[in-house]
């Protein structure tokens, strides 16, 4: 059983930073890839950065030279630094890893964390 959990979302005013983490438990053999999706009332799910196995990076526009992405030393942690935060930024994160375990490959999704920014 493979299970992805975040923390680190919170309430923050405009132009403040937080910290998200994501950490991946369980039968895993091997991770390709691990992102950083948010989705608010209405709208689709969308990716806003994404770290593959080999340290390449993807960011949304909208988050470029504000949000960064990374893996921790332990490879199944994802950190999303988010700073200059903007009342748009707010949204439910969601954590979601490409990962091979014993059974199969396939994508997982954490539960979500809720980030919201004041103006």
């Amino acid at each position: 059983q493979v299970q992805l959990v975040e923390s680190g979302g919170g309430l923050v005013q405009a132009g403040g930073s937080l910290r998200l983490s994501c950490v991946a438990s369980g039968s895993i053999i091997s991770i390709n890839a691990m992102g950083w999706y948010r989705q608010v009332p209405g709208k689709q799910r969308e990716l806003v950065a994404r770290i593959a196995s080999g340290g390449a990076t993807y960011y949304a526009d909208d988050v470029k030279g504000r949000f960064t992405i990374s893996r921790g030393n332990a490879r199944n942690t994802v950190y999303l630094q988010m700073n200059s935060l903007k009342p748009e930024d707010t949204a439910v994160y969601y954590c979601n890893a490409d990962l091979r375990s014993p059974s199969n490959t396939r994508i997982y999704w954490g539960q979500g964390t809720q980030v919201t920014v004041s103006s």
